[in-house]
């Protein structure tokens, strides 16, 4: 790895409670192999060498982080999020010294599967170019936009059409930002880059696997649990 890689810091919205898993806890806190998927999710990021610090935006009434390993983790530190995703990212990024920490990654709790030769990429993009990216993967099926009634109204190009995953990585002033003034603007922000783009900024879109999955209806844990276990076995085939 490139000297000039790290060490950076992550910011992680785990704020939600995770409707669509019908689950009796925030999907964050659902296990795979005696450990939730949060648990999961920061392990991978603190094991590649360019991450030092996590911070995770919880819920302010959140009953299940204490319960958790990261309690006791001196790299992980917790702030209090808000409403809306966009909402615990700011509160994040309001938590860092900008000038220390220049640059910062952006990652959903939900995505315990990121691959950290996809990280080392993104990194590496952002920095080379000295502009943010998002990890992100090209769509592969036929893609349709439909009218207000559910019917098809036309089939659209999906030669430059992406599915934007994360990290998301940008300079964190800049992000912080951007982010703070589309708010005060109305504008929807569904992610980073989204308010990026809002404030005239370039975001790099970086291939990465398609297998970095977001836990996010009930199958997903399943298929997240399968890609785990994969991801471990060549792991221990290439350490052989």
């Amino acid at each position: 790895m490139s000297n000039s890689l790290g060490p950076y810091t992550v910011v992680m919205p785990a704020a939600g409670v995770g409707k669509r898993m019908r689950a009796s806890c925030p999907k964050q806190y659902l296990t795979i192999k005696d450990k939730t998927i949060l648990e999961h999710t920061v392990q991978r990021l603190l094991s590649h060498e360019a991450i030092c610090h996590v911070v995770i935006a919880l819920g302010e009434f959140d009953e299940y982080f204490p319960t958790t390993s990261l309690v006791s983790n001196n790299r992980v530190t917790c702030v209090i999020g808000g409403k809306e995703r966009v909402d615990s990212v700011l509160a994040g990024l309001q938590s860092l010294h900008a000038e220390q920490e220049q640059w910062v990654l952006v990652h959903d709790a939900a995505r315990p599967c990121v691959q950290h030769k996809d990280l080392t990429k993104l990194m590496t993009y952002c920095i080379n170019n000295n502009h943010g990216g998002i990890l992100a993967a090209p769509v592969r099926d036929t893609m349709k936009q439909a009218t207000l009634r559910g019917i098809v109204d036309k089939t659209l190009d999906r030669s430059q059409m992406w599915h934007a995953l994360t990290p998301q990585m940008y300079k964190t002033a800049e992000l912080t930002a951007a982010i703070v003034d589309a708010l005060a603007k109305g504008i929807t922000i569904t992610d980073e880059s989204s308010a990026m783009e809002a404030s005239g900024y370039a975001s790099g879109l970086v291939s990465g696997s398609s297998d970095n999955i977001k836990v996010t209806q009930p199958e997903d844990l399943r298929l997240a649990e399968f890609i785990l276990q994969q991801q471990e076995r060549e792991f221990h085939l290439e350490a052989l």
